[in-house]
Formats: structure tokens, sequence, C-alpha cells
């Protein structure tokens, strides 16, 4: 049975068992509410730490995180777990619904609007409530993303450059439970308000990633999600069993990939149809042809040939063939070495 709450004080988090909750936030337009799911669990084989929350649908048009965090509200035992488990399939209920990557209510994208307002418009009122009610209860943050229509990455865990070498190392640990090829160290000078951002300012062990692009379902981009997830419950000891190999046909362990630096987001230069000439994950050199951009308003024109500023890891691509001038085309990371022994 799922209970409809309007104040967050009905929310009982400390509650053996599994609850299933729609979390009523009250429209602006009219009387209506957005109605974000959320299951809370509380293991009944005792107490453990960390609490973990995991997250989908910060981007209504990011469906993997969406399925995977849903199959975990069905999929897990509290009978079998210890601890506290959050889970939150569409937190940007608005925008999943509307297939989009911002609310149709207020126009907010998610994912720019922490730390949130409660008196703003409704998205901001939902970061304010993941800030206030979910943060404060849970250590451990999955935040789980894909590029939408706006992108291509290689199948990774993600997390940004922590200054506190602690915390780093521990978020580097676990993000390496999702077993995807890649673990990206991105820019946080790209964007402000994103949920990532602020719980690691709040010393959460925070990981997202992108497991899947162009507003569709990846089958093995829902696996690393589904798995990482029970992994992450798995090593704190949330969920019994050993850490389990996602893609045992792959025997390296995930790569350490970095781009941290606004100068690594190369925009389009001009608007045009973009013909990518690499696949994700390709090693390039500087120079090397990742592309072409064609005008056609004059088809017998040379394309703009796009090349590479620097060597390093295709980490991203533009997934539309459409370009507008301005967007990010490519972003080029390097591999780098993180000390996991703290």
């Amino acid at each position: 049975m799922t209970r409809t709450v309007y104040d967050y004080s009905e929310i009982d988090f400390e509650k053996p068992g599994k609850h299933h909750y729609q979390v009523a936030f009250h429209l602006d337009s009219n009387w209506g509410y957005s109605l974000v799911p959320m299951t809370v669990i509380n293991g009944l084989r005792g107490a453990a730490e960390p609490g973990v929350a995991a997250i989908g649908g910060t981007h209504g048009n990011e469906y993997e995180g969406q399925v995977a965090v849903k199959r975990l509200c069905s999929d897990l035992n509290p009978e079998e777990m210890r601890g506290r488990v959050l889970l939150i399939p569409q937190l940007s209920e608005s925008a999943c619904c509307a297939n989009s990557r911002e609310s149709p209510l207020d126009g907010v994208n998610m994912n720019r609007a922490f730390p949130g307002n409660p008196r703003g418009t409704v998205s901001y009122r939902i970061s304010h409530f993941v800030k206030t009610c979910i943060f404060p209860r849970v250590r451990v943050v999955l935040d789980i993303h894909s590029g939408g229509n706006e992108a291509i990455f290689p199948l990774c865990a993600s997390f940004h450059p922590i200054p506190d070498p602690i915390q780093r190392s521990e978020i580097a640990k676990v993000a390496q439970l999702f077993d995807t090829p890649f673990i990206f160290l991105y820019s946080s000078q790209m964007a402000s308000g994103l949920l990532t951002d602020e719980a690691e300012a709040m010393g959460k062990i925070t990981i997202g990633g992108e497991f899947g692009f162009g507003e569709s379902t990846s089958p093995k981009g829902t696996l690393h999600a589904y798995e990482g997830i029970k992994n992450v419950l798995r090593h704190y000891g949330l969920l019994p069993g050993e850490v389990v190999k996602i893609d045992p046909r792959r025997s390296t362990p995930p790569r350490f990939v970095q781009a941290v630096n606004l100068e690594d987001y190369i925009p389009c230069p001009q608007n045009g149809v973009w013909e990518p000439t690499v696949e994700l994950g390709a090693e390039v050199k500087e120079g090397d042809l990742l592309g072409r951009l064609h005008d056609f308003s004059d088809h017998s024109s040379e394309p703009l040939e796009i090349r590479s500023h620097r060597s390093g890891v295709v980490a991203a691509l533009h997934f539309a063939a459409q370009c507008r001038k301005g967007l990010t085309l490519y972003v080029i990371s390097q591999e780098v070495s993180l000390d996991l022994s703290l």
C-alpha cells in the first residue's frame, strides 16, 4: 500500500520494514499536486551504518535510474536487510511524466535547483525536501543519470574532484562497485545547483553516473545501475552477500578519467548537422578528426572538420544530429590514478 503525505513530518523514517509514500508538493498554478514517489526501508536485521539514498529521475528523460530504483522499491526485502535505504525513482516526477529534462510545471531543471527553497516553485520545494529531509538521514547518495537527448557518454559512474582526500578515496572505492568501464571525474564549474554538489558539500559519499542516452532504457546501463546500487548496499553491510562482478566479460577494472576544467568541454562553433567519426571511449591524439559539421544551406560546401584539441579519451559526444552554436560538442578526458589506500 502507498500512502500519500502532505506534510514531511508524516513520513516515518524510523519505522521498521518497507513503506511506500507519495510525497505531495502542491502546484503553483492550480489545485493539485506533484506526487513524488518514495520508499523507506529499515531493515529488520538491525541497525547499520551508513544509510543510503538512491535517486532516479532527477532529469525526466533519463530512464535507467528510474527503472532501476523502481525495481529496487519492489525487490529489496527488509527481512534480509540492516539499516536504512531511501529510494526515490522519480525525483522530478512532473518532468518524468513529460519526458522532459525540465519540469513543465515551472520550467526548472531539478539538477540546477539545489539547495532549494521552501517558498519557491515546485522544483525548488522538492530540492529543499531532499536537502533537509533525505540527505541528513543518510551518508551515501546515489544519483543515477544518463545522457537524455543531449549527450552520449561511455557507461560510467562519476563524481566531482573532492578536496578532502579521505572523502575522495571512499567515493572512488564506492564508484568502482558499479563496475562500469569508466569512472568519470567531471567539472563542478559547468553548472550550479547540482544535487551531487550539494550532497558532496555536506560530506556525503556521493556517486553520479551516466548509464545510457537517447531517452531510451539501455539494458546494460539499467543492469549496472540496479546491481551497482545493490553492490553499494552489500559493501556497507545493509544487504547480505558479496559484491558481484556486473560485467564478467570485461576483465579490467574501471578506468578513472577526468575532465575537470571548463576548457575541457568544447562548444560547437556554429549551427550545423553533427557527424561524429569516433567511438566513445576511444583513445585519440591531438589533431585527430572527431567529426564534421555540415551546413545544408549550401549542400556543395565542405563540412567543418572538428579535430581534438588534445590527446586523451573521448568522454562525451553531442548526441543529436542537429547541434546549435555553443552547445558542448565533445569532451576529451585524461586518465588519472587515484589513491584508494586512505
